[in-house]
């Protein structure tokens, strides 16, 4: 039976204004073959699969997402934020370049970034899962992504956003244009034995 399947990380990646003037965010959307916080592993095949399915969305520009995360397959237009310019690969880690839209809910997403906000970047999709060992759970071939929302709570590790701007260290500016990098190494460690002594 599918369920909704939400899968929330923080979005660490470099924020900037293109030459329009639009705010873009670049960073890690979601992270393939590690468990997230929910119990959740995501296949590298399946979500290769997906990604490539939604590349239709991003040439279209219908890559849609919300700001907070609804408990419904349909992307509504009232709360739109972004959208998705585009996708890549860097090993496990699906990364991408987000557009923040002049909506009223883009411009709360704007203001949140330009305060140095740390948020979350989270997937909504339909499927099934299957458990596997030690609360663990793995999703299965008949999953569907619906796309990408930002939230304050992540579940996936290394997903938070850091802006960029004068006032943050400069030693985060290279992160998210193609990689994360240490930092999210570092953070995914700390993250580990948190988790580990809760």
């Amino acid at each position: 039976m599918k369920n909704l399947l939400i899968e929330t990380k923080l979005f660490e990646g470099k924020v900037h204004e293109d030459e329009g003037g639009r705010t873009i965010v670049k960073g890690i959307l979601q992270r393939a073959g590690a468990e997230n916080q929910n119990g959740r592993i995501y296949p590298k095949e399946i979500l290769m699969r997906e990604a490539k399915k939604y590349e239709v969305f991003i040439k279209e520009r219908r890559a849609l997402g919300e700001l907070d995360h609804p408990d419904s397959t349909v992307i509504n237009l009232k709360n739109v934020s972004h959208n998705i310019r585009e996708i890549h690969w860097d090993g496990d880690d699906l990364c991408g370049t987000v557009e923040v839209l002049s909506t009223p809910s883009g411009n709360i997403l704007k203001e949140l970034l330009k305060a140095g906000i740390l948020l979350g970047i989270s997937s909504r999709g339909m499927g099934s899962t299957r458990n596997l060992s030690g609360n663990k759970v793995e999703v299965q071939e008949d999953f569907e992504l619906i796309g990408w929302d930002f939230v304050s709570n992540p579940s996936t590790h290394g997903a938070f956003m850091v802006p960029v701007n004068e006032s943050v260290n400069r030693g985060l500016q290279q992160i998210g244009t193609d990689v994360c990098g240490d930092f999210c190494k570092a953070q995914d460690l700390m993250r580990e034995i948190i988790t580990e002594i809760a």
